[in-house]
């Protein structure tokens, strides 16, 4: 294991000439529609530091878009999962029930927001999470109706992409889609209000839209479901007023719809409590988690209030691979350790330091419109101009590129691709978060 804490290029190019070989395989004999963000083949990763195959360490501000809160190798998960391995993989839940599928819904149940009767159904992805909250809600309410925002990110199923905005690349050509049934809201993307106003003058239009369409295009009794992400992953780190989650949650009190949470990218301390929606003061129905719960063993859950998880009956949700063990005791050590780190306040500090020197670099280049942030969730908005505020998607792949080749992984985001978003492992040390802004600000100068 390496023992170096920021990054190293030792090759005269970067991918090196192992990766570039591995890289010409993948080509070869994997679908050309799985989507690469860097041409590296990993050998080993510990924390924030990622080693290729050609010896090369990489500085990691993706932290697997989100997964590795906690950093990457932590000790206590790979103990858990050699001691669960030694004792059963996979017996399937359906068919005999296992202890630790148990202790998660009841960890679960325990740590999310909402003061009421809890259950809980684990499943293997973000995006089938969220087609079961679907189901759920549909069940429960009787009705099929869903809203979800302009600029969500919910997955690449069939009802995750109908819920999805971005066009290319995520629904481009895969249509239909269940168009008939849903049905999107406005989002509350300030610095580029739908309605051309400011907050808080605006008195939240975008939520209040909602309301109007509620009387007029669409009525209460169509509608199951509205899902929302409380902080806008895929769509730009797009952070909405406390208001507006607020009045959507009324909105959907008064009318019997089910308010749903989709927490898989913000959940885990990323934004500097357990879970986004605190900050926010609301109690979801339900929410949808993913990502970081389990340290990267694929795993889902769905959260919710008793009597909308119980509307199902036996057998009608669930799946051969749902709540793996390996994924509940993993899991279980996850939370204990974010709790036990206090990985929530460290999350604050590190995106404090990183809007920091975000925000000086916006005294210096131009070409960044926004910058925002919640705990270590950050992210920046290049534009050509901060008057029309037009798009820059071009710099942003300049700029990723140039840090990529001196070892720092950013990664871009936003409904107009000209986000670089940050996702650092919430283990990052001071020291790495300095080099890698030094690394930005070198690559934007460079890149002008």
């Amino acid at each position: 294991m390496f023992k170096e804490s920021v990054a190293k290029i030792i090759t005269d190019e970067v991918p090196g000439p192992k990766s570039k070989a591995l890289f010409k395989k993948r080509q070869k004999y994997v679908a050309k529609g799985i989507g690469n963000l860097t041409e590296i083949f990993i050998a080993e990763a510990k924390g924030a530091i990622i080693k290729d195959v050609d010896g090369n360490l990489f500085l990691d501000f993706a932290a697997g878009i989100g997964v590795q809160n906690i950093g990457h190798g932590d000790e206590t998960i790979i103990n858990a999962l050699q001691e669960q391995a030694k004792k059963f993989i996979h017996p399937c839940f359906h068919v005999t029930l296992y202890d630790a599928y148990i202790q998660l819904a009841e960890k679960l149940a325990d740590i999310t927001p909402g003061n009421f009767d809890k259950k809980v159904m684990l499943a293997n992805s973000g995006a089938e999470a969220v087609e079961n909250t679907i189901k759920f809600s549909r069940k429960y309410t009787g009705k099929i109706g869903v809203l979800s925002l302009e600029a969500a990110f919910h997955g690449r199923t069939y009802m995750a992409m109908t819920l999805t905005s971005k066009v290319k690349p995520y629904k481009n050509g895969f249509g239909p889609f269940m168009s008939d049934a849903a049905y999107k809201i406005p989002a509350a993307y300030c610095y580029r209000c739908p309605f051309g106003s400011k907050y808080p003058a605006c008195g939240i239009a975008c939520a209040e839209k909602l309301r109007t369409l509620l009387k007029g295009e669409l009525s209460g009794d169509m509608i199951a479901a509205l899902i929302a992400e409380p902080v806008q992953g895929e769509g730009g780190f797009i952070i909405p007023p406390q208001e507006y989650l607020q009045a959507l949650q009324s909105i959907c009190r008064e009318h019997d719809i089910v308010f749903i949470l989709d927490e898989i990218q913000t959940g885990f301390a990323r934004t500097g409590k357990m879970f986004a929606g605190e900050h926010f003061e609301i109690e979801p129905d339900i929410i949808t988690l993913s990502k970081s719960i389990a340290a990267g063993i694929p795993l889902s859950a769905i959260v919710g209030r008793a009597e909308i998880m119980d509307a199902p009956n036996p057998g009608e949700v669930g799946g051969t691979f749902a709540g793996s063990p390996l994924g509940c005791v993993a899991a279980l050590k996850a939370i204990d350790k974010i709790q036990q780190d206090n990985l929530a306040v460290q999350a604050n500090k590190i995106g404090a330091l990183i809007k920091s020197k975000l925000l000086e670099m916006k005294q210096k280049y131009a070409l960044i419109g926004d910058v925002r942030g919640l705990g270590a969730m950050c992210a920046v908005e290049f534009v050509k101009d901060r008057q029309s505020q037009e798009p820059y998607p071009e710099i942003v792949k300049k700029i990723t590129k140039y840090a990529f080749e001196r070892g720092v992984i950013f990664i871009s985001a936003g409904i107009f691709s000209n986000v670089i978003r940050f996702l650092p492992p919430l283990v990052m040390s001071e020291q790495q978060v300095a080099f890698g802004m030094a690394v930005l600000d070198e690559a934007i100068e460079n890149c002008l």
